[in-house]
């Protein structure tokens, strides 16, 4: 993926590399960074850097560093998958937390992904974190569904701007654009999917 690097009034987004291996590892072993994501915080360097090979190194999707522009480190992640669910991520050190540093990065990144063609994002956030949904909310996101995943709650969002609303299975989900026609049939199987494996 050849991600362009972007700036906003206090932040440089770009790629990580293997220099940031020690920025990298601080972010991905820090227990409340990680502590509702789908993996376990990485305990070494060595960790880390596998970590950094089999997910960022020749990743398809869309993994931006959120810097500071005063020294250009890494202390978190945007990240978006290029899968159908084009789900929506971001990881930031404590000492950063409730500075609106995450929330400017976001949109910063969807302001990208609009111009590049992408049609819409989705996004969960465990329901006791709630801080998250208050990022996702703060970026234009709509709350959707309540699932329930390896035992966790987790509440759903889409981003848009067009808003439709479909049925399925009694669920109501109101699904966001970014701008173009969304392919519902796709979202329809991704939730199907969902609903089969027994998420819901």
């Amino acid at each position: 993926m050849n991600i362009v690097t972007l700036e906003t009034e206090r932040l440089i987004l770009r790629p990580f590399n293997e220099n940031d291996l020690d920025a990298f590892f601080r972010i991905y072993s820090d227990k409340k960074v990680n502590q509702f994501l789908p993996w376990y915080p990485v305990q070494t360097k060595e960790e880390a850097k596998q970590f950094y090979e089999k997910r960022y190194a020749h990743s398809k999707d869309y993994r931006y560093a959120i810097c500071l522009k005063e020294d250009n480190i890494p202390i978190g992640y945007v990240n978006v998958s290029m899968n159908e669910s084009h789900d929506f991520g971001y990881g930031l050190l404590e000492a950063y937390w409730r500075q609106g540093i995450v929330s400017e990065a976001c949109r910063a990144v969807l302001a990208q992904l609009k111009k590049e063609g992408l049609r819409y994002i989705t996004a969960t956030h465990d329901v006791r974190n709630p801080h998250s949904g208050y990022v996702m909310k703060s970026i234009g996101m709509s709350y959707n569904i309540l699932m329930k995943n390896n035992g966790s709650l987790k509440i759903s969002w889409f981003n848009l701007e067009c808003i439709s609303t479909i049925l399925m299975k009694g669920i109501t989900l109101s699904i966001k654009n970014t701008g173009r026609c969304m392919r519902i049939i796709s979202l329809k199987k991704m939730y199907n999917d969902i609903i089969q494996k027994g998420c819901i």
